[in-house]
């Protein structure tokens, strides 16, 4: 019999699966002309960033669920300003590919998230040019280019933001690592948002007021309050069942769970979004893409069992390996980096600064799990 810790754990994997699912068609539904015609992503991403800064501020300083860390006036701008930046230009750029590509090819798209996080991490010296992950990720971008090859509805504007968004991600958590590692800081999901929101806030308030204000001063569009609480309300969830998930399970379980809710994400486009169609091509691409990315994953939790080592007999190229793993969509804790990182909950909270994990639209108040922020 399947015992009740047993039965919990699989509630909390089918409610982030479905939620996650939910959260990406809901933005598609929500942003597309053809449906609720909100064409103004940014807008979109601010009152996420808004709603979710705000439940961060009454948790902390209201109700007091948790303490904020000790953040100083040079640590905020030379590493929150940042990383609040990029975050910002991810959520902006992914948001606005839902105007002109479908749901099931931003999804294929998105299998190049290891690749691009890799090359940044490399570029970046958090990680080392391995002969084995490159192969992997030639392996994944030619996948996703025979995908992209067989799209019968090939927009180069939608595709191009949908990479941005990724190189954008990409950039993000290795500058978690690098700026936010380093000075030892450890964030909760609840005390990023109160550090990060505002911040990112601002940030797209700039492209806001050029793009987009003048068209929403004009505009005709009737404001529906239950609409936009609702699917800033989701997002939030989302953030709150990938917490519960990852407080449950390890990586190999979220890593699983996200490929199964991508191949769900992509046929349920298919049925609700009947524009949005998908060939052989587009499926042969994507599976030689993700057989690349379950590759990855494995070369990388076979370097995280190895860390159960002790740490004289592990060499120092493998060490460096081991600062930076980054899963196809989800972000998420190592389990042995997740026990040395509870013990800091005392003193700051979660840790936010891996960057193994998986951001994505779906989650945009908290972009990182094992980074502790998800993605809008």
């Amino acid at each position: 019999m399947i015992g009740k810790q047993h039965m919990l754990t699989y509630i909390y994997l089918l409610l982030y699966i479905t939620l996650s699912s939910g959260v990406i068609l809901y933005n598609k539904w929500f942003l597309s002309t053809r449906y609720f015609n909100f064409p103004y992503p940014i807008t979109l991403t601010m009152i996420h960033m808004g709603f979710s800064g705000a439940v961060a501020f009454f948790l902390i300083r209201v109700v007091k669920v948790v303490s904020p860390i000790k953040m100083t006036f040079k640590i905020y701008m030379t590493c929150v300003v940042p990383i609040s930046a990029f975050f910002a230009s991810s959520l902006w750029f992914g948001n606005t590919a839902y105007l002109f590509i479908s749901v099931a090819f931003i999804q294929m798209l998105k299998a190049l998230m290891p690749v691009a996080t890799f090359l940044v991490a490399v570029f970046c010296g958090t990680d080392v040019l391995r002969c084995d992950v490159f192969l992997n990720m030639v392996l994944i971008s030619v996948g996703v280019a025979v995908s992209s090859y067989g799209e019968i509805h090939f927009n180069m504007t939608g595709t191009v933001y949908q990479v941005m968004g990724i190189v954008g991600e990409a950039l993000r958590l290795v500058l978690t690592q690098v700026l936010l590692q380093k000075k030892g800081l450890t964030l909760n999901p609840v005390t990023t948002l109160y550090y990060i929101a505002p911040c990112s806030f601002v940030f797209l308030s700039i492209p806001w007021y050029i793009l987009e204000s003048p068209a929403l001063e004009v505009s005709q569009i009737q404001f529906n309050f239950w609409i936009f609480f609702s699917n800033a309300l989701a997002a939030l969830a989302l953030n709150i069942s990938t917490f519960l998930v990852i407080g449950r399970t390890g990586a190999v379980t979220i890593r699983v769970a996200g490929v199964m809710k991508d191949w769900i994400l992509i046929a349920l486009s298919t049925v609700i979004f009947p524009e949005s169609m998908i060939t052989g091509l587009n499926i042969t691409g994507y599976a030689i893409a993700l057989c690349g990315v379950v590759v990855y994953n494995y070369l990388k939790m076979r370097d995280s069992r190895s860390s159960q080592l002790p740490s004289g007999i592990i060499p120092d190229k493998a060490v460096l390996e081991l600062k930076m793993e980054k899963s196809y969509d989800v972000y998420t804790l190592d389990d042995e980096d997740e026990k040395k990182k509870k013990s800091n909950v005392g003193r700051s909270g979660w840790n936010s600064s891996g960057p193994d994990a998986r951001v994505d639209e779906e989650a945009p108040l908290i972009p990182s799990l094992k980074s502790q922020l998800g993605k809008s």
